[in-house]
């Protein structure tokens, strides 16, 4: 329990909000942009739909922000024709709308302004992680494996290493990735767009 003063007064202990215990409304992704179009949510609300539910974002740090930079200049730099990387776009999923710190996607002649880009237009989802690390290995992993977004890499800031998930398996009981690999700063990542390596980039150069 925490303890807090108020300004004119003695010390008030503040008990944490309780979770309430009646059942709590889950959004579609039509009613989640509805919200939106109707002012009830603006556009840049710090909250995203996951799974239904509207979440909170992290705060971003100094050091998230600066590696977001830095994984967003490298993957630029070898992304083949038909494909760009957004930075903290939204991406549309089935009962989600996430966004992610760095994607790729599909930019053959495609702007996108009926509607963001869908799974099938992603090939690398990437999350910058420090306070978020917990919700990136868990709640974020299954919405993308069930989407069956081909890639997803994890910039873990708390162990220095880049988390690479790979062969997702689409909607199942337990969505998951069935390929893992961390690699360290002294290693290279390789980029596969399309089932193909397309390139590869030092872990040292998304690690600030």
């Amino acid at each position: 329990m925490s303890v807090s003063a108020q300004p004119d007064g003695p010390a008030v202990d503040r008990a944490p909000p309780a979770v309430p215990s009646d059942p709590i409304w889950r959004f579609s992704v039509r009613e989640y942009h509805d919200m939106i179009r109707a002012g009830i949510l603006a556009e840049d609300a710090p909250v995203e739909l996951l799974d239904g539910w509207l979440v909170p974002k992290m705060t971003k740090s100094p050091p998230h922000s600066a590696a977001t930079r830095r994984v967003r200049k490298a993957l630029d730099r070898i992304v083949p024709d038909g494909w760009s990387v957004d930075a903290q776009e939204p991406i549309t999923l089935s009962e989600s709308e996430p966004e992610p710190d760095v994607v790729v996607v599909r930019s053959d002649d495609r702007e996108y302004a009926d509607g963001h880009p869908g799974p099938k237009d992603v090939a690398l989802v990437v999350e910058v992680a420090d306070a978020s690390l917990q919700r990136d290995r868990t709640s974020k992993k299954r919405l993308y494996a069930q989407a069956g977004i081909p890639g997803y890499w994890i910039v873990n800031l708390v162990e220095r290493c880049v988390e690479v998930f790979t062969d997702p398996s689409g909607p199942a009981d337990q969505p998951d990735y069935h390929q893992h690999r961390s690699f360290s700063k002294s290693e290279e990542v390789p980029l596969v767009v399309d089932g193909r390596e397309v390139g590869r980039i030092a872990a040292s150069a998304m690690l600030p």
